[in-house]
């Protein structure tokens, strides 16, 4: 199944829109498949910068996956999401293709912004994705307003609001959280606390506790192993219906890690995280083996099976990519097009 193929099917339970069982087989290996085609997604736009065949920075998702799979997997096609400058593996779960996406990151007319928009602007109504965001916490007010819309229309959309742990120290965040608390909307506050604001550990940054403020508001709030695919899913799955049915806005705390550095460029990290850490939370805790492990000891699968999985996605990135590359630029006439700040 292709990643961009988001479609609930009745028989066999998999996609978003059918919460339950995190254990479904089916389920569970959509989100493998999620997982393993954002991973591929990432190592290759990292190939593509280290060859300087893209324009600028990327902020690399490798060793968030389960993040983004486990919580998209609960929503439909018709959801929102708003992500950030880490934004990749939010936009691919929610159903962007890996060659328009692509095309995106290196400035190509076939792009979801047709080349304008880069890695940390991309956006695809299409698929409920209202885009990612370079400013810090700067899509909480989108959040929340796609959220009051939904209340406003009554159609039981529910939005998630994606942003990392630095955006703990934005205001902007506890103005939104304050709203939707007061109007009950339809929006889920989704912390990706990877330990880093950009080069300092979040303990350098944020005073007491990351679960005491939303507390405070009276939110409904949940902290999860972000590493743990099916421990997200379990955790999001009855936030979403509970939203969708008018309980309010939620908050998760998802403890995860990246892998790499702030982005491409930041190699040598030694100065301010230890190797040691890189390589445990590479290691047993990779969400991809994790789940990987399990549906092996529960034989739910067998190597072969998850190779070929990992085979069949390798050819459809690298076609993904072969695809951006030879793409034509969009025409200078339009630099002005679509502009509209």
């Amino acid at each position: 199944m292709s990643i961009a193929t988001r479609k609930a099917d009745a028989a066999t339970g998999i996609g978003p829109g059918n919460p339950g069982n995190p254990g479904n087989l089916d389920r569970l290996l959509h989100m493998y498949k999620q997982m393993v085609a954002i991973r591929l997604f990432e190592e290759r736009v990292n190939d593509l910068y280290t060859r300087a065949l893209m324009p600028g920075l990327a902020h690399l998702y490798d060793g968030e996956e389960a993040i983004a799979a486990g919580i998209c997997e609960a929503l439909t096609r018709e959801d929102y999401v708003t992500s950030t400058h880490r934004g990749h593996g939010h936009c691919l779960a929610k159903g962007a293709s890996p060659d328009r996406m692509f095309a995106e990151l290196l400035g190509k007319e076939a792009g979801y912004c047709k080349g304008k928009g880069g890695s940390m602007h991309i956006a695809d109504p299409a698929t409920g994705n209202l885009g990612a965001n370079a400013i810090v916490c700067g899509s909480a007010g989108l959040a929340t307003g796609a959220a009051f819309a939904s209340k406003y229309l009554g159609n039981r959309r529910v939005t998630v609001c994606f942003f990392g742990e630095g955006a703990l120290g934005q205001g902007v965040l506890y103005e939104e959280m304050n709203l939707a608390q007061l109007w009950k909307l339809p929006v889920i506050f989704a912390c990706e606390n990877n330990l880093y604001n950009e080069y300092t550990h979040f303990s350098e940054t944020t005073a007491g506790e990351i679960m005491a403020r939303p507390a405070a508001f009276g939110i409904t709030s949940v902290e999860v192993d972000g590493q743990n695919v099916r421990a997200v899913y379990a955790a999001a799955a009855p936030l979403v219906d509970r939203a969708r049915d008018g309980g309010g806005p939620a908050f998760m705390l998802l403890n995860t890690y990246r892998y790499h550095g702030h982005h491409v460029g930041d190699i040598a990290r030694a100065y301010y995280r230890p190797k040691a850490e890189e390589q445990e939370w590479a290691g047993d805790r990779d969400p991809i083996k994790l789940l990987g492990d399990f549906l092996l000891k529960e034989g739910l699968a067998d190597a072969a099976a998850l190779e070929k999985i990992g085979a069949e996605l390798t050819r459809e990135m690298d076609a993904a990519v072969e695809f951006a590359v030879r793409a034509p630029y969009p025409d200078p006439s339009e630099v002005t097009q679509d502009i509209y700040a």
